[in-house]
């Protein structure tokens, strides 16, 4: 399956990765906000086992997200709260969800290899970054980890109403993708001519796949996990060239 796509490279025009833990390192990040964090607000003294608990919660509200079934603001409102009652631990959650948006606002560790790779696929292809979040928080992320010195386009979910998977986000980056096509006097792009790389089988993997887009399942572990939903899997960004 490596093969086939680096054979028929010329097919695909447009990249599409997604950002946290794809090409920034969000969980480093949480151990980071929890470890400072736990200390600024007098809580327990932060243990490893935490973060695991944080990642059940996190990613129970974020898949909740992905199917329409709570805001982004009910995640603000109660992610922390529900993370300190399993933890044991009293304290204000939305004040510290304050404090943990606000580190990660300028917040921006990058994954092993990632400019590398952007440095090697925006030579030779349109790259666009796709992630769900706020607009102000993700986009100033982008600008000062580098990343936006090799992306066209940023398609940011509070900004364009819709979030992945939904089918609605990707006809939007569609139709955006075609307007820059256009300007440059180029023929529009189809589904079939983008590959979707990301860490999420529920919203990168099966959001572009229900639409015709190419999909890379991205294990940042690099321990060559693999996602037999996706087209091809890559572990870690050294082994981007052998697919694109």
């Amino acid at each position: 399956m490596l093969f086939y796509i680096k054979r028929r490279e010329s097919m695909i025009r447009v990249v599409m990765i997604d950002v946290d833990n794809t090409l920034l390192d969000f969980d480093e990040y949480v151990k980071f906000a929890m470890k400072t964090g736990f200390e600024k607000f007098g809580f327990k003294k932060y243990e490893e086992w935490m973060y695991d608990e944080f990642c059940i919660i996190n990613h129970g509200f974020w898949r909740a997200y992905e199917k329409g079934e709570v805001s982004y603001e009910d995640i603000l409102n109660n992610r922390w709260n529900s993370v300190f009652e399993k933890l044991g631990i009293v304290g204000d959650g939305v004040a510290f969800e304050k404090f943990f948006k606000g580190t990660l606002f300028d917040n921006a560790i990058l994954i092993n290899g990632a400019i590398d790779a952007l440095r090697y696929l925006s030579e030779r292809y349109v790259v666009c970054t796709a992630t769900n979040g706020p607009f102000e928080q993700q986009k100033n992320r982008l600008q000062i980890s580098g990343i936006n010195e090799f992306t066209t386009l940023d398609f940011i979910s509070e900004e364009m109403g819709e979030q992945k998977p939904k089918r609605e986000f990707f006809e939007i980056a569609k139709r955006r993708l075609d307007e820059y096509f256009t300007r440059n006097d180029e023929k529009a792009i189809e589904f079939s001519e983008m590959i979707m790389i990301g860490d999420s089988l529920s919203s990168d993997i099966s959001g572009a796949k229900n639409v015709g887009i190419k999909t890379c399942y991205f294990d940042k572990s690099e321990t060559n996990k693999k996602c037999a939903e996706a087209d091809v899997s890559i572990s870690g960004w050294k082994e981007i060239k052998n697919i694109l």
